[in-house]
């Protein structure tokens, strides 16, 4: 009999995009929603993520918090969707995965509240600037093919998401290399029905 997989999410949170990435591993999970506010933070839950947050997922004995390492812990425990490129070959897997994580995150955060690194501390700053940023990013989804090779894997969850919700709320800037990722990614099936999953989940608490 194989571990249980739960999965600890919210709808209106980052957890969409684990959410995405158990639709592509194609793996039976139960979700647990947590509400914001007293239950993320009592001690059960911070059992689970001392941070108090979500996502987060339990396979058997083992809990992964923050997205981009669930993504890679699903597509190494479940090898059969093909959502990590063989183990030798992972130098831009891992590159990308890290870059949204890291810099990536860090630029849009600092710029959605205004924060702008002064230009001689920018050395300083493991991001930079902005601009560099984003010019870099595009530099990884340009063309017709994914963020680590030809193939889709874990890291065009996480990177597609980014680039995605920061297109929708203008933290990204929309240049055309990241409409045609963007528009490739959403176009599947996995992100269709976890996308659909989630908005029901959010509209069935709205009714609560």
């Amino acid at each position: 009999m194989s571990a249980e997989l739960v999965f600890y999410t919210n709808p209106m949170s980052r957890g969409r995009i684990v959410r995405w990435m158990l639709e592509e591993s194609g793996v039976p999970y139960r979700t647990e929603l947590v509400e914001f506010g007293p239950i993320m933070k009592s001690p059960e839950y911070l059992a689970v993520n001392p941070m108090g947050k979500v996502p987060a997922i339990r396979h058997g004995d083992t809990v992964v918090t923050e997205c981009a390492a669930i993504c890679a812990y699903l597509a190494d425990a479940f090898p059969e969707a093909g959502l990590a490129p063989p183990s030798g070959q992972r130098g831009a897997y891992y590159r990308w995965l890290f870059f949204a994580a890291g810099p990536l995150e860090a630029a849009v955060t600092g710029r959605m509240f205004g924060f702008a690194v002064p230009v001689d501390k920018e050395s300083m700053v493991g991001y930079g600037n902005y601009a560099n940023v984003m010019d870099a990013l595009e530099k990884a989804v340009e063309g017709d093919g994914y963020v680590a090779g030809e193939t889709f894997s874990a890291a065009d969850v996480y990177v597609g998401s980014h680039i995605g919700w920061g297109m929708q709320y203008d933290t990204i800037e929309k240049r055309p290399a990241f409409e045609a990722y963007w528009s490739r990614l959403s176009g599947r099936e996995a992100y269709q029905r976890g996308n659909a999953l989630d908005d029901a989940a959010a509209s069935a608490g709205e009714k609560e």
